[in-house]
């Protein structure tokens, strides 16, 4: 090694030391230098993203989150064309699904896309910039299906007539018609077919491994349901967005009396029943760890994570009445009111009275429903257009 070379490495730690002296003579708030000493690139905030929403994953308060964003940077978003509240699913997506996608014998481009779609990617990049961030959400399969049960019951062909989950994966195929297939997506490895794959296909390692490889080269990152508030803390340093931007409070949830126990032994026939679903889940888990503690490191996701649950109890206690959800039936504001779907006991929230005119639109975006805000957005993005229609809602 050169003396130019021992010289440059005794000159960093050097740097750092300097640079840390200066915050404590100046009195500078060190968070705003740890970009500096950990080579991290600052920049503007990415508003190009695509998020594929996931079914009962959480992906309706994600979806919060980026309508939020684009509302208030006056951000262009795909919307369903028309009536609907999804971008043609359980077909394959297509770029006419979206709301003004076509003009003058060209495709517009849109900054944000994430109601429910089947994943299409040639499709999806008619209508997406080039500089897309793509990334989606995952969940425990045996989890993602108990919910998609209660939820889709009297919707899904194959859940209809089982008296409960444990009696449906006891014999699935007695229930399950391949004739009827788009309509029982939710009930097969509804995950891997949200992202455009054959749920019905063997799961042999060398398939999968393909699968996941196209999911890892399509996709800058797969969250984990399970550990929400971490998957937040990492899409916010991936997008330089600022705290507020990733706050949230749970959407589209169910109060505890909705949601049923399996069996142990029905846990293990979910795991066999959804191999794919559970081939996904074990390799994202994997993956979301060790880049998060790549580009974060524990300590500072611990810190990040406590800072995030502080400043979602802080606007709890600001916008929320009684602090908490409650259930949706009971929700004094019907047009906070969230949809109700098969067993399902969806929660939704109550504002505080007498909150003035700009923490009221603040709180009020926070907990509104996804079909309430796609109609809200539809109205301001397409104003000339019929306004999209909420059926248990007074027009």
């Amino acid at each position: 090694m050169g003396p130019k070379h021992v010289c440059v490495r005794a000159a960093v730690p050097l740097l750092a030391l300097t640079v840390l002296l200066l915050v404590g003579l100046l009195h500078v708030d060190i968070r705003t230098l740890a970009p500096l000493l950990r080579g991290q690139a600052e920049g503007p905030p990415v508003t190009n993203i695509m998020f594929l929403k996931t079914h009962k994953t959480a992906s309706s308060t994600v979806l919060n989150v980026l309508f939020r964003f684009a509302e208030t940077h006056n951000l262009s978003v795909a919307l369903p064309a028309g009536a609907r509240f999804h971008l043609g699913y359980p077909w394959l997506f297509l770029a006419r699904y979206v709301e003004g996608a076509e003009r003058d014998g060209s495709w517009r481009r849109f900054n944000i896309m994430c109601s429910h779609l089947r994943f299409n990617p040639a499709e999806v990049q008619k209508v997406m910039p080039q500089d897309t961030f793509y990334f989606s959400i995952i969940r425990n399969p045996i989890s993602q299906l108990e919910a998609s049960f209660v939820y889709y019951r009297g919707f899904v062909p194959a859940f209809r007539a089982a008296e409960s989950l444990d009696a449906f994966l006891a014999a699935p195929h007695a229930y399950r018609n391949r004739s009827r297939d788009l309509r029982n997506a939710y009930a097969k490895n509804n995950m891997w077919f949200d992202l455009g794959f054959d749920h019905n296909a063997p799961a042999g390692d060398g398939y999968v491994r393909a699968r996941l490889a196209e999911v890892e080269r399509r996709f800058q990152l797969v969250l984990i349901a399970e550990h929400f508030d971490e998957s937040m803390v990492l899409l916010r340093h991936r997008l330089r967005w600022r705290l507020d931007d990733v706050v949230s409070f749970r959407l589209n949830a169910r109060s505890p009396r909705s949601v049923t126990g399996l069996t142990p032994e029905g846990r293990e026939r979910a795991k066999r029943w959804c191999a794919l679903d559970w081939r996904l889940y074990q390799h994202f888990n994997r993956t979301f760890w060790a880049r998060a503690h790549a580009e974060l490191g524990a300590r500072r996701l611990r810190s990040e994570v406590a800072r995030l649950r502080a400043r979602r109890r802080e606007l709890a206690g600001l916008c929320l009445q009684d602090g908490a959800p409650k259930s949706g039936t009971q929700v004094a504001d019907r047009r906070l009111s969230p949809y109700q779907s098969g067993d399902a006991d969806i929660l939704g929230y109550d504002l505080r009275p007498g909150l003035d005119n700009q923490t009221l639109r603040m709180c009020q975006r926070l907990v509104m429903p996804e079909l309430q805000y796609t109609a809200r957005l539809y109205a301001l993005q397409f104003p000339e257009k019929p306004p999209k229609a909420i059926p248990f809602l007074p027009a």
